[in-house]
């Protein structure tokens, strides 16, 4: 929901009174600032837009954004931020945190709010690291790492974060990096606009217990102008076979949301369904056609 015509905010205006207490150099900065440039450049007004957070380096976000914010605790930004959406159907929402926070404690809840399809972008802040807690290895961390927590080297295989969305159900699959806020901040505009449930995983470097900065900043690109968002096999092939440093538009698709089927279920509880389909019965009756060709074949 964007504000009146004669109200134009700027990037300055969705900043807060608090400012970052990030070390220096974090990639969360990239993020934040690209955050800030997404909302001014879609107008939204700072008392429609909720931000929904867990507990890390990056879930102190909606502190630093002029909006509503809830502060959740660990894991839990994804049930919070659906419930919000279901109740004010009308606000926008965002729910933000790290790769421990969705990946580990949270992990449970990503693939049902994949499979619901609430419209709700979810940005993930990927540093390869617990960073709050003292740079523990995380879900993302690359095999062989050294830590505090994987002083004989990690030996757990990495989650792929793009895989995973996709298979889930996410209907926005998308990588962006802190290091490039323009094109970050493009992705973040099309995970809000996308009517659906929006994955964007952000690479964004630590730079104090895993600093992958050089290595990020020297190999992330493109995805090939070729790649076509709308094959779902191949954009899970190429979140496999890829080396996680791809950034743009892996996969988006049209499903009815949860809010839509949530209309739905009250129209046929209270009798109201009118003698001709409606739009969202047509849409649900057309998934469900789908997925039984699917099957079939």
């Amino acid at each position: 929901m964007s504000t009146p015509a004669a109200v134009t905010l700027s990037a300055k205006d969705y900043k807060t009174e608090l400012h970052p207490i990030w070390c220096p150099g974090c990639g969360d900065f990239g993020v934040l600032n690209a955050l800030h440039r997404a909302l001014a450049a879609q107008q939204i007004a700072p008392e429609n837009l909720v931000m929904v957070s867990g507990i890390g380096c990056s879930s102190r976000a909606p502190h630093f954004v002029n909006a509503y914010g809830f502060h959740t605790v660990h894991g839990r930004a994804l049930p919070i931020a659906t419930g919000v959406k279901e109740a004010r159907p009308e606000l926008e929402v965002i729910a933000v945190g790290g790769d421990g926070d969705f990946f580990a404690i949270g992990m449970g809840h990503l693939p049902h709010a994949a499979r619901r399809n609430p419209d709700v972008c979810c940005i993930i802040m990927d540093n390869e690291i617990y960073g709050l807690t003292k740079g523990q290895a995380s879900p993302t961390s690359k095999l062989k790492l050294v830590t505090g927590s994987t002083p004989y080297e990690l030996v757990d295989q990495p989650i792929n974060p793009i895989a995973l969305a996709i298979v889930s159900g996410a209907t926005f699959v998308a990588r962006g990096y802190s290091g490039k806020p323009k094109e970050l901040s493009d992705l973040i505009i099309q995970a809000m606009q996308h009517k659906g449930f929006a994955v964007l995983q952000v690479i964004s470097p630590c730079v104090t217990f895993h600093n992958i900065f050089e290595d990020t900043k020297a190999g992330v690109h493109d995805l090939a102008k070729e790649h076509n968002p709308k094959d779902k096999a191949g954009a899970i092939k190429l979140a496999l076979e890829g080396n996680g440093m791809e950034i743009g538009v892996f996969y988006k698709e049209e499903r009815a949301t949860l809010e839509q089927g949530i209309a739905y279920q009250k129209g046929k509880a209270v009798g109201a369904a009118p003698s001709r389909k409606s739009d969202m019965s047509e849409l649900i009756l057309k998934v469900a056609r789908d997925e039984a060709v699917l099957v079939k074949s």
